[in-house]
C-alpha cells in the first residue's frame, strides 16, 4: 500500500469516526425525558417557608 492510499483510507476511518460521533451526539440530544412534574401539598405557594418531608429528614441527617 502506497502512502497516498494509505492517508486517503485514514482520512476517510477519520471522517467515518467523527460524522459517527456527531450522529451520536445529535441523537442523544433528540431523545426528550419528560420532567417530573412538582406535587402539590394544597398549600398556597404564596405562604412561603414549609417544611416538608425531605425537609425534615435533611435536619435529622444534620444533628450532631
Amino acid at each position: 500500500m502506497d502512502r497516498s492510499s494509505s492517508n486517503l483510507s485514514r482520512r476517510k476511518f477519520l471522517l467515518a469516526i467523527s460524522a459517527g460521533g456527531a450522529a451520536t451526539a445529535a441523537a442523544v440530544a433528540a431523545k426528550v425525558v419528560p420532567q417530573a412534574q412538582p406535587t402539590t401539598t394544597g398549600a398556597d405557594p404564596s405562604k412561603g417557608y414549609e417544611e416538608t418531608p425531605h425537609i425534615r429528614n435533611y435536619y435529622r441527617t444534620t444533628q450532631v
